[in-house]
């Protein structure tokens, strides 16, 4: 194609004439099909206008100029209410968007699990939390599909229309038990039957736990106090009373109110103890110890102990320095707590061997040191294993107290190991004895940087 100057006419310019004619070819259609539309009113008009012409003698010219100014009216009004409705959805349809991306900006910066879900119960979005919590929670599906709590569902379903926030709590049986807290919220001011729903949940699982735990702390501390007072208060009435003036009578209740002080005195202490450990859980020790002057300082202080019980201490040593990075005074703590345990609760009168070693690495772990405390006694059953690091938490419980036991030296013992960043493996099995063993990392060196030749 050649434009008047000789030139070839460019793409866009030979196709601005089609452009045009399809554009006015849509118009044209689309204004036929509004007056068609509208073709009765637009017949009913011309009745009366032609009616005025011959009836009232109306103008003629200016009869067919009002039909044709109706007619127009009739074609492009409706064009523009269609235009503000469209660019009103529009409008919505763009806020509406901007508040879904605003959304999801803010459910992923939650630390809680938090889910947008739609009027009708369908997953929008999920944030990271939740994706780890629900392993099957995906966009599209129904809530339903990772929460099948009745209270839960009927609180989803109701949001829209209550138009405020309510907290449902249940429990989850499968994969794991817990106990979750859902906070149901409709993202709207007023009652909307369209408007999106927030999920935010809550796991009061390790709450729960630890309540019941301070909880059977204090009822288990209460009763271990009770016992050995009540027991005090008895003998003291009797030696005020009836006992008065009976000189063996006095000599036994006092030697049974020395032995119930005593019990107080280990029990008080123990608690003390492991107080003063919980205050500084979260702090690591700095001090670097060698555990061979651990175990040599352990074998010095218990073997009177031994001799005593009429049993035998072995303790051996490393080859080389261990050093750690440890609290000494609360490392001693750990093996005297175990060998005592392993003396009162093993075969009266049987070894105890404290064993060191080098643990190999494993996996991506490196080697660690390993410290075992072994007995002869009777050993434990395996139900008890998990357990045997509760406060309070005893085999036999009148057995225990009969020997001394508080029922807090293990628990002690994984406080400090949980402070050194360390581990206690246990290992029995019912008359074969017990293996204790207390796993510490070693210390890191730090190396001075070596001056390169260059330098």
């Amino acid at each position: 194609m050649i434009d008047q100057v000789g030139r070839p006419a460019s793409p866009l310019a030979a196709s601005l004439p089609a452009r045009t004619a399809a554009a006015l070819l849509r118009g044209l259609h689309e204004l036929g099909a509004r007056v068609w539309s509208s073709l009765w009113l637009i017949v009913a008009v011309a009745v009366i206008m032609a009616s005025l012409v011959v009836v009232a003698h109306l103008s003629l010219p200016f009869a067919i100029a009002a039909f044709l100014g109706f007619v127009a009216s009739v074609a492009l009004l409706p064009r523009q209410e269609i235009d503000e409705a469209e660019g009103s959805e529009l409008a919505r349809l763009t806020s509406s968007a901007r508040s879904s991306s605003r959304m999801r900006v803010i459910a992923e910066a939650l630390p809680d699990p938090a889910i947008l879900l739609n009027a009708a119960g369908q997953v929008l979005y999920c944030n990271a939390p939740a994706r780890g919590l629900f392993a099957s929670l995906r966009e599209g599906s129904h809530i339903s599909s990772v929460i099948r709590t009745p209270e839960f569902l009927d609180a989803v379903s109701a949001a829209p229309s209550r138009g405020r926030a309510v907290t449902v709590t249940y429990a989850e049986r499968v994969p794991v038990g817990r106990r979750m807290a859902a906070t149901v919220a409709p993202l709207t001011r007023g009652s909307e039957p369209d408007s999106d729903i927030l999920v935010l949940l809550r796991d009061l699982t390790e709450v729960e736990r630890i309540n019941q735990m301070r909880a059977d702390f204090i009822a288990n501390a209460s009763h271990e106090l009770r016992t050995p007072l009540a027991s005090l208060r008895g003998f003291i009435e009797t030696l005020q009373g009836t006992a008065k003036d009976d000189p063996k009578a006095r000599e036994r209740f006092l030697a049974i109110m020395a032995e119930q002080a005593s019990r107080m005195t280990r029990l008080i202490d123990a608690l003390l103890s492991l107080s003063r450990v919980e205050m500084n859980a979260h702090v690591p020790p700095s001090g670097r110890i060698d555990l061979n002057d651990v175990l040599d300082h352990v074998r010095d202080t218990l073997e009177p102990l031994a001799r005593d019980s009429g049993g035998r201490l072995h303790v051996g040593r490393f080859p080389r320095p261990a050093i750690v990075r440890a609290d000494r005074d609360e490392l001693v703590q750990v093996f005297q707590n175990l060998v005592q345990n392993a003396f009162r609760y093993g075969v009266k009168g049987g070894p105890i061997r404290l064993e060191p070693r080098q643990a190999p690495p494993v996996g991506r772990q490196p080697g660690r040191y390993a410290v075992s405390v072994i007995d002869q006694g009777p050993g434990i059953a395996p139900e008890h294993l998990p357990r045997l690091t509760e406060r309070f938490y005893r085999i036999d419980v009148a057995s225990s107290r009969e020997k001394g036991g508080t029922g807090l030296g293990l628990a002690i013992v994984k406080h400090i190991l949980n402070r050194h960043r360390g581990e206690l493996a246990i290992a029995s099995q019912p008359g074969k004895g017990s293996t204790f063993t207390v796993l510490l990392d070693p210390a890191r060196e730090t190396l001075p940087i070596k001056a390169t030749a260059a330098e």
